[in-house]
């Protein structure tokens, strides 16, 4: 690729509207371009990165012993209907009727349609297992599109499906895919860890997440070194901290005045936080629900929407608080409150805890489980730092990370939904147990960015960079220049070497700054040594910086592409 005359472009200011180091960048190298919240251009240098990534996967993919395929983005809204998911995705669904009022939605992920087309082939045990994959485009319709490209509304994910007689089968189905997922970030270069994650809308037995580690990530993260655990912190179980039990005191209101937060309260009572009980209202659906931490602890909400079943929920606005307690926000609490309350494990084992009296300035103290009625208990707090690790009791440390692949475990849901069946060799009628595993292309493009750059710009790996060399012209005015650029040039294309060409007309230090920040492995500069057919050779990196003849420039620009691929 010429640059000269070429549609390339890069900002010299830095970009103000843009959230993540990845995504100033992306914007300002020229590689792609916001056209509306959550949806983004992908301009040549960007859409070349792309293609990279999804070579990558293919390669991978193809080697498990999977087939590609396409399905539409335009799906009929009867397939999710079936597997109740238009309930479940609810308001993030892309929504549309045509002109015979007929309802559709834009694929936010495809277990439906695959689950159809699988039908087709599946009749007996022989024709299983098997595993199809497209890469294509999402859509989901974020209510807060944030953080650049790693929260989008339109992207691209590289999604699978498997199909087995049974789940040993799934299990080998399972590993294989974990292997190629493993096989596709360690030849990126991503800096990752596989964590247990929320199954959460996709349903189904397991679910793992690839987190790419990265100070921006949306995830947080629990890792024991100690052990190998890792795993979310939406589902991580949180053992309970140990905690001294007395006999029951009688129940005894206080006057707690100006005092509605944990520390206020604390304050005034002189007491430790772990002594006190949270009291936080939600609602789901129509339904209101109280659930109840220690003092020192926060609600985690997917834990709690596990045990009610249900697919989301959010805190109860002021006045329904307000309605709900009788009292001012801050003051609610399980004595007398007539919604249906959760209850935390450790809190079942507290005895004598302050809480809400549900009565503005009150607080209740000496206040025991049998005094409110439970109605669901269970681990519903948010494991933190200083609690241990759940599978070995060593100590964990948190790591944010950006979900860049997922595996799940189906099991049969998608198939009972939609009758998919085979006859077994007894001529017995069985549901196929499906896996979905998924590749957020963008997403793993970012996280590349975030883990590798500095203040020059981005720094990519050799094997998804956009080119692998730069060739930089110094003087254009200088025809020994000229003619050795451009022996340059077309030796490297004869090669099969990528490179790109800056043949502008502009000052070196311009040519310098947008290679740089454009990230290319290598540059090659001809400049005044062109005379004696000598170029300079450059990684991005710094590591390399040496003088090469042009007849030894090919063998040494293929020996250092293919150190670093």
């Amino acid at each position: 690729m010429r640059i000269k005359n070429s549609f390339f472009y890069t900002y010299k200011e830095d970009i103000k509207n843009e959230e993540s180091t990845s995504g100033k960048l992306l914007v300002k190298s020229g590689m792609v371009k916001k056209v509306g919240s959550g949806v983004y251009a992908y301009h040549p240098l960007g859409f070349r990165v792309i293609k990279k990534i999804e070579q990558i996967i293919r390669e991978e993919m193809d080697q498990a012993g999977a087939f590609e395929l396409i399905m539409p983005s335009l799906i009929p809204e009867d397939y999710y209907q079936k597997t109740n998911r238009v309930a479940a995705f609810g308001k993030d669904l892309f929504r549309l009727k045509d002109r015979h009022l007929r309802n559709y939605l834009l694929g936010p992920t495809h277990e439906e349609l695959f689950a159809f087309s699988g039908k087709e082939a599946i009749k007996s045990y022989q024709d299983l297992p098997f595993n199809i994959y497209q890469i294509a485009r999402k859509y989901r319709d974020e209510p807060r599109p944030r953080y650049g490209l790693i929260r989008i509304r339109e992207f691209f994910m590289k999604d699978a499906y498997s199909f087995d007689v049974d789940l040993k089968g799934l299990d080998v189905s399972y590993q294989k895919m974990y292997d190629a997922y493993c096989k596709v970030f360690d030849r990126i270069g991503l800096d990752y860890k596989i964590v247990l994650a929320d199954t959460g809308t996709m349903g189904g037995l397991l679910s793992e997440e690839y987190q790419a580690i990265t100070d921006i990530g949306e995830d947080l993260l629990v890792l024991c070194h100690s052990c190998g655990f890792a795993s979310n912190t939406d589902i991580c179980f949180c053992p309970d901290q140990i905690i001294e039990n007395e006999a029951s005191k009688k129940l005894e209101k206080v006057h707690t005045p100006n005092a509605a937060t944990i520390e206020e309260v604390t304050n005034m009572m002189n007491l430790p936080n772990t002594s006190f009980v949270k009291t936080l209202l939600y609602q789901a659906n129509d339904n209101f629900y109280a659930c109840l931490v220690r003092g020192n602890r926060d609600v985690n909400e997917t834990k709690v929407l596990k045990l009610l079943g249900l697919p989301e929920m959010e805190l109860a606005s002021f006045s329904d608080v307000e309605r709900l307690t009788s009292a001012k926000v801050g003051y609610a609490g399980p004595v007398g409150l007539d919604i249906p309350i959760i209850v935390d494990t450790e809190v079942l084992k507290m005895s004598n805890f302050v809480v809400g009296a549900n009565e503005t300035e009150y607080h209740y103290k000496n206040a025991n489980i049998d005094d409110f009625k439970v109605f669901k208990s269970g681990d519903i707090k948010n494991i933190t730092p200083e609690d241990n690790c759940p599978k070995c009791g060593a100590k964990i440390e948190f790591k944010k990370g950006i979900e860049v692949g997922n595996l799940f475990k189906l099991g049969d849901k998608y198939a009972k939904n939609l009758d998919v069946t085979f006859l077994d060799h007894n001529n017995q009628l069985h549901y196929p147990q499906m896996g979905s595993y998924g590749i957020g292309l963008e997403r793993t493009m970012v996280s590349v960015i975030e883990q590798s750059h500095d203040e020059k710009g981005i720094i990519w790996p050799m094997n998804i960079a956009p080119y692998q060399v730069a060739l930089v012209l110094i003087n254009g005015q200088d025809q020994e220049q000229v003619k050795l650029s451009e022996e340059v040039y077309q030796t490297l294309l004869e090669n099969k070497i990528e490179v790109i060409f800056d043949d502008r007309d502009e000052r070196p230090g311009v040519k310098f700054n947008d290679i740089e920040l454009i990230g290319i492995p290598l540059r090659i500069v001809v400049g005044k040594k062109a005379s004696d057919r000598v170029v300079e050779l450059k990684s991005r990196t710094g590591d390399i910086d040496l003088e090469v003849n042009f007849a030894d420039l090919v063998e040494k620009v293929n020996q250092i592409i293919q150190d670093k691929l």
